[in-house]
């Protein structure tokens, strides 16, 4: 008798079944969802702190503008001849229409959503994998607190940014092929896969180590499953406004320099943030002592431990798939776990506390919306009186923003105060301008750098954050620029022959 038939089955040493109970794995389903759903909503506001968001919304509403997803950008000037892109287009209109309708509570519920299909996927996958209820509450409700990653914000994995659908399908095509049902179903769901964001090529990993599991199995009917989902995924790929361009795009994005300067493309060395990253710096090394304690067991799936390892090598190499880590060794944990846990428990009590406790956290949801819901809005590094200034002030100048204002000054101004740069990154902006303006994002001063740019690109103000004091010495102390307006978070700095332009306004007195 296996470990779920110990904690779900007619009862300890065959005593009969108590009358009503519930369903095997609902009560789990009940608490995981209802008080992970409690613990991302009461994270709304850093749901919306994700630098990119402004744009995204701006660029969901330009599509429903125009009817078509556009292949240039309207809001920057240094773009050339450069194509845009757009991986996430279906993202930014679903989005957009949320945001017109419900504000910003209805993307953080669209999140929150995802986060709670997640859970309930992860708690699927280890029911069925054969662990307990309790085991499988305790690994998938540490998991789905973890992979969101919130200590270190803005790199966040459950967010309002089209990641949310990336992290959403790589669970379902992990649960669908780790239990061989519905394979047939992966091909529909890849052709809204790769309209939701670009990190649709996580697919293939996942179905090709399922693919080598059976291989080793020599279990050749679901290798012809998985085979014929693959293909079937490739196929799908080209559904999309972009046909077969989608793959510059991706090629625009994995491996390319720009990452060096991205925070989630970091080392999780990097990312790291004491105290909030020891729990999962606990969790992981819990996972490999486990591991490697029950390393001849046969009870795990062999391709659920694969994933887990491959994902945490990778993801202490480049952050972001420290995510993708946590939700793929959940069923390993939770079998682990069940080990762990004493065998002659109340399977009733168990099903009974759990669903009471999950009932409770149901009720606090609406609560916990209501508490959050004033809080909601995009980060203040730029406001709307910032925006205003510069719409004001700055319609026809050159302003050299800096790269995390970029989405945000889009979202506020939508191209009237064009930017230099923004989160799009390779699939908006040329090679040559990326070059020029990491050479800039540095907290030292290269003068002969920055005079080099600002004559390259007849820049007319400098849009940078307000607290670095080396670039306010070297343009107003060394190159006789004004500070022309200071927020909380940004200063715009003006040459002063830029200012004396017809088209380049006088400052109004603030």
């Amino acid at each position: 008798m296996d470990a779920r038939e110990n904690w779900s089955g007619s009862g300890i040493g065959g005593a009969p079944a108590a009358i009503g109970r519930l369903p095997d794995g609902v009560e789990a389903y009940v608490f995981l969802i209802a008080f992970l759903g409690v613990f991302y909503l009461s994270n709304g506001p850093l749901m919306l702190g994700h630098y990119d968001l402004g744009w995204h919304l701006a660029a969901g509403d330009l599509i429903r503008e125009r009817g078509e997803v556009p292949l240039q950008d309207p809001w920057a000037f240094t773009l050339g001849d450069k194509r845009w892109y757009n991986l996430s287009w279906l993202w930014d209109v679903i989005a957009s229409v949320l945001y017109q309708h419900t504000g910003f509570a209805g993307i953080v519920l669209m999140v929150v959503a995802a986060g709670a299909v997640i859970a309930g996927y992860l708690a699927f996958c280890g029911l069925r994998s054969g662990a307990s209820a309790p085991a499988v509450c305790i690994a998938v409700f540490a998991a789905c607190l973890l992979y969101p990653c919130y200590e270190a914000s803005p790199n966040m994995y459950l967010a309002a940014s089209p990641n949310i659908a990336t992290m959403l399908f790589a669970v379902v095509f992990y649960g669908e092929c780790l239990h061989r049902r519905g394979w047939f179903l992966l091909p529909p769901l890849m052709v809204l896969w790769v309209n939701l964001h670009g990190g649709f090529v996580l697919a293939f990993p996942i179905i090709g180590v399922f693919c080598a599991g059976a291989l080793l199995r020599r279990d050749w009917a679901n290798f012809r499953h998985y085979v014929f989902a693959g293909v079937g995924c490739i196929l799908a790929i080209f559904v999309n406004p972009l046909g077969w361009h989608v793959y510059d795009g991706v090629t625009a994005t994995l491996g390319h320099f720009v990452q060096a300067d991205i925070g989630e493309w970091r080392p999780y060395l990097h990312n790291m943030v004491m105290p909030g990253s020891l729990p999962g710096i606990v969790y992981a090394l819990a996972f490999v002592v486990l591991e490697l304690w029950y390393r001849n067991t046969t009870r795990i799936p062999i391709e659920a431990r694969a994933l887990a390892w491959l994902f945490l090598a990778l993801g202490l190499y480049q952050f972001r798939y420290i995510a993708f880590f946590f939700i793929f060794s959940s069923v390993p944990m939770a079998l682990h776990i069940d080990r762990l846990l004493p065998a002659r428990l109340s399977s009733f009590k168990i099903q009974r506390a759990m669903l009471a406790a999950g009932v409770v956290g149901v009720l606090l949801l609406p609560l916990t919306l209501m508490h959050v819901r004033p809080a909601l809005a995009l980060p203040d590094m730029l406001s709307d009186e910032d925006a205003n200034y510069l719409t004001a002030h700055c319609s026809h100048a050159r302003v050299l923003n800096h790269w995390n204002v970029g989405g945000l000054l889009i979202f506020r101004t939508r191209g009237s105060a064009p930017v230099f740069v923004d989160g799009r990154a390779a699939t908006a902006y040329p090679d040559d301008l990326l070059q020029d303006y990491r050479k800039l994002v540095r907290w030292d001063i290269d003068a002969a750098t920055w005079d080099r740019t600002i004559s390259k690109y007849n820049i007319d103000a400098v849009l940078w954050l307000r607290g670095h004091e080396e670039l306010r010495r070297f343009l107003v102390g060394e190159r006789g620029w004004k500070e022309d307006y200071t927020g909380a978070y940004v200063s715009l700095y003006t040459r002063q022959q830029a200012s004396s332009r017809e088209e380049f306004k006088e400052p109004v007195s603030r």
